[in-house]
């Protein structure tokens, strides 16, 4: 894959910084991208107003994602659950409703203000199968095999690296364990265009999780060689151009254009062999 211009402390520092800002101020991506929608508030969009309306009064429903992994990876009574980037926990409440007391559900996130949400939700919800974690999501601090499924919503395309956290996922999972994600996906080739790959992304937003974003293929591939099975790869949402935050001073309209179609909100599922 083509080198990003920003070292990866850099990338990882601006994406905390941001999302820190975003949850202080109650607001969703400062942009219309996949993150967040000006016309209808993302989590009535992503999950739907009753499932909404039914969390505890007070809980901080703000939504960065782009998708509803919770309804993706079907869920059971019993199960345990690990949210890769977990925010201010909403996928984490809705995950143990599903599971119900007899099972569990982890949330890790690397910004100490989301944590804090997070918890503060997680207490006003009364949910006692969850907790919250720090750390990178490249450096899980869980034990091997010992989760069943794995969500994620709108986060691992801000990894500047990816490939350790999908490896990290596969370790953590048990045998027979799923992955089930939302992500921005790029259906398509960006070396197709005449500017390059180098100039596209870097003319894009980290922030508004489209530069980091993985061809589908680069997704099958890399899935592939962390050793997952099963791995299906689903567009779910196109982008418009004005989806695609980004500097178009550096880019020329009818690539612009041209890269409206290519952004998506994809469904990502693959499982860990028995």
């Amino acid at each position: 894959m083509t080198q990003r211009s920003s070292s990866p402390e850099t990338i990882k520092d601006q994406v905390r910084d941001h999302y820190a800002q975003r949850i202080q101020s109650g607001s969703c991506c400062s942009s219309s991208s996949g993150c967040c929608s000006d016309r209808t508030p993302t989590e009535i969009a992503l999950y739907g107003a009753e499932t909404i309306a039914a969390l505890p009064k007070g809980v901080i429903t703000t939504s960065f994602g782009c998708g509803n992994p919770v309804a993706l990876a079907s869920l059971q009574a019993g199960e345990v659950v690990l949210d890769l980037g977990s925010g201010g926990g909403l996928d984490v409440l809705l995950a143990a409703q599903r599971v119900g007391a007899t099972g569990y559900v982890y949330g890790l996130d690397m910004t100490d203000e989301m944590l804090a949400v997070a918890r503060r939700n997680a207490e006003k919800a009364g949910a006692t199968n969850v907790e919250f974690l720090k750390g990178d999501i490249e450096n899980i601090p869980l034990p091997s095999n010992t989760i069943d499924v794995i969500i994620s919503n709108c986060v691992i395309n801000l990894a500047p690296d990816k490939a350790p956290v999908l490896e990290e996922a596969f370790r953590v999972l048990k045998p027979g364990g799923r992955l089930s994600v939302s992500d921005i996906v790029i259906d398509g080739d960006l070396s197709v265009f005449p500017v390059t790959e180098e100039q596209i992304r870097a003319a894009l937003s980290w922030t508004g999780c489209i530069a980091g974003a993985l061809t589908i293929d680069e997704y099958r591939t890399m899935l592939n060689d962390a050793g997952f099975t099963d791995i299906a790869v689903t567009v779910q949402h196109r982008y418009t151009i004005d989806d695609l935050p980004s500097d178009t001073a550096q880019i020329p309209a009818d690539v612009m254009n041209g890269l409206a179609g290519c952004f998506t909100s994809s469904a990502i599922s693959a499982r860990k062999p028995q």
